[in-house]
């Protein structure tokens, strides 16, 4: 009682009563204290993806007293989500993520301001939405939005805590750290200057992920934010951070950079990831497309016509609509079974990696290719209702 009340004397204006009771086993940390808990206090930190991620980082970072949480997240809660998205509940279903995120916060801390963008980080809003807080974590799954983070964090002076997970690995470092002398350290480019080629790395939705990994990783980039912004520790700048999750191995690798890669400007992060639904979305002349009531029409008419999944054999036998699989990384091995005689359409879960596979078919071949926009997930949406979504 008489060491709270010494906190309380040397610092009313800054914690409430409550506050200094709910943070209590902070204050009794050594080189902790009063003034690193003010410093979470006073922090601002946007977290984009509030997903297997996004999930911990929120939890905690609200647990641990962040002063102000932006979540930026223009996604739904599906069914798929909860096996590693521990913000949501079955109940939560279809219902939008940053809403349901920032009750999740105010339940946890009413202490806490909590700014939600139910959208997507584009070019258009990212530099205006990054410039309001002090650190970025980073939960994306895709590199477009990974790059577009980096550079709008390079380009207005903020730190950047990324992770990622796939599978049973993750990575963790932090991206931009401003050194004592006012240099920076490592930022994404600096480690990837390019982003793998268009279907190389698939997604976890495709490749799948552990999902109590997301929990770990998510905790300790949650960790990273919370030794940036209350001055402990020794940060991960300049070193990432790797995972095994089925050795339990965890290895710190330094890295090693002879100068920076330049960013001054954002850029098409789409047309740099070659990703395709950019293509599909403006009509371009070079890709067809076709939609899944078109897609019925044929199938009732009886038309002849050869339809392709590219998804994996997981999904395949989960639930598919009647075509022929050929994975996408098998494609161009397996183009001999792609029809030339007649009109051929490509589908996968979402119309992204069909989209792919159908531009490179169409650079080695002379197919009348179509791709179905949306993909299994807009039939099963559109068409057959009683098809499950993963």
């Amino acid at each position: 009682m008489c060491l709270v009340y010494i906190y309380r004397q040397i610092d009313m204006d800054h914690l409430t009563d409550k506050e200094y009771q709910r943070y209590a086993r902070h204050f009794n940390l050594p080189d902790f204290g009063i003034e690193a808990q003010r410093k979470l206090k006073t922090s601002k930190v946007l977290v984009v993806g509030a997903g297997g991620l996004g999930s911990p980082v929120i939890l905690y970072l609200a647990a641990a007293g962040i002063g102000t949480i932006g979540i930026i997240d223009p996604d739904v809660v599906s069914l798929s989500n909860l096996q590693r998205q521990v913000l949501y509940r079955d109940e939560d279903i279809d219902q939008k993520k940053v809403t349901l995120a920032a009750n999740q916060i105010r339940s946890i801390n009413p202490h806490i301001k909590v700014n939600t963008y139910d959208t997507h980080l584009n070019n258009n809003n990212a530099l205006d939405i990054i410039n309001e807080y002090d650190i970025v974590a980073d939960g994306t799954d895709n590199f477009p939005t990974r790059y577009l983070v980096n550079d709008a964090c390079v380009i207005s002076g903020k730190m950047n805590v990324y992770a990622s997970i796939y599978q049973f690995e993750g990575q963790v470092s932090v991206f931009n750290y401003q050194n004592d002398d006012g240099t920076r350290g490592p930022h994404y480019r600096d480690i990837y200057p390019d982003p793998p080629a268009p279907g190389l790395v698939p997604d976890c939705a495709t490749g799948g992920v552990l999902g109590v990994l997301a929990g770990i990783v998510g905790t300790q980039q949650a960790l990273e934010v919370i030794k940036l912004a209350s001055g402990i520790g020794e940060p991960l700048a300049g070193r990432l951070l790797l995972y095994d999750a089925l050795t339990s191995e965890t290895r710190i690798i330094k890295l090693q950079i002879k100068s920076h890669t330049e960013v001054s400007e954002l850029v098409n992060y789409r047309d740099f990831c070659g990703v395709v639904p950019d293509t599909i979305e403006n009509n371009s002349q070079d890709m067809k497309e076709i939609t899944v009531q078109e897609l019925k029409q044929w199938k009732d008419e009886g038309k002849d016509f050869q339809l392709i999944d590219v998804r994996e054999q997981h999904e395949y036998d989960f639930a598919n609509l009647g075509g022929e699989l050929i994975p996408l990384g098998d494609i161009m091995a397996r183009s001999e079974e792609v029809s030339t005689e007649k009109e051929v359409v490509l589908m996968c879960r979402s119309g992204q990696r069909s989209g792919a596979a159908l531009s490179a078919l169409q650079q080695q071949g002379d197919y009348n290719l179509f791709n179905l926009k949306g993909g299994y997930l807009a039939w099963a949406a559109e068409i057959d209702t009683s098809l499950p979504r993963y």
